[in-house]
């Protein structure tokens, strides 16, 4: 009696070791799926203060050019050189400084970098008047800043904030026009010039409210994803 009494004890051992690993494995589990979920959490969190940051910093640059204009300058008087940058895309910051949206005499505005992880291709804010933006304004090209080849992860999430159906992606569609995306080439950079004669157009269509004086677009000549901000309409 005593044997088969022992037996049953080094059973009832073996039974609660083996359950007792079950049940770490479930909680290994669970640890992990909720750890992953947290990460996914946060990394929606982050997207979400970064689309909230970058749409701050338009509206900023489009109230510095609302301020050249209102001294007295033209349309095309505005000037987006960089300060502090050997760059010569934009022209020089010391040039007509008061035309100059980030110049200190000028529009005052704060040249930022973009935020990291949200571009697929790291690149500086760009500024374009090539492009008429949906019921913005005439069919004449609007001034808009451009943050270049941004994630599709990011797109959304900005997509989402402004209100967009996240079903429909809003478009600039193959047109034959140069630049043929809201994201032009190195010689359609702001100079001065407005492509009032042929400029890009996007697929109004596919953009779920309008008008947009802000939106990411997925550009279908390069397959790329650029989000716009209107900085004067025309």
């Amino acid at each position: 009696m005593h044997l088969i009494a022992k037996k049953s004890q080094n059973g009832n051992v073996i039974f609660y070791v083996l359950l007792g690993i079950v049940l770490v494995g479930l909680l290994t589990v669970a640890i992990r799926n909720g750890g992953n979920a947290g990460k996914e959490d946060i990394a929606g969190e982050d997207m979400v203060l970064k689309a909230g940051e970058i749409q701050r910093h338009g509206a900023e640059v489009a109230r510095a050019v609302a301020y050249i204009l209102q001294d007295g300058a033209s349309e095309a008087d505005i000037r987006f050189a960089p300060p502090d940058d050997n760059s010569t895309q934009y022209g020089d910051i010391t040039t007509t400084p008061t035309l100059q949206v980030f110049g200190t005499s000028g529009g005052r505005a704060t040249y930022r970098a973009p935020p990291a992880n949200m571009q697929n291709t790291t690149a500086n804010w760009e500024f374009f008047a090539t492009t008429a933006i949906p019921q913005i304004g005439s069919d004449k090209p609007e001034l808009v800043a451009v943050l270049p080849d941004v994630t599709e992860a990011f797109c959304k999430a900005i997509n989402n904030q402004l209100g967009f159906d996240q079903t429909t992606q809003p478009t600039d569609h193959v047109n034959g026009t140069t630049p043929d995306c809201v994201m032009g080439g190195a010689t359609d950079r702001f100079d001065g010039t407005y492509d009032d004669t042929g400029p890009n157009e996007m697929d109004d269509t596919t953009f779920s409210r309008l008008p947009s004086a802000q939106a990411c677009v997925y550009c279908a000549s390069n397959s790329t994803y650029n989000y716009y901000y209107v900085l004067m309409s025309r």
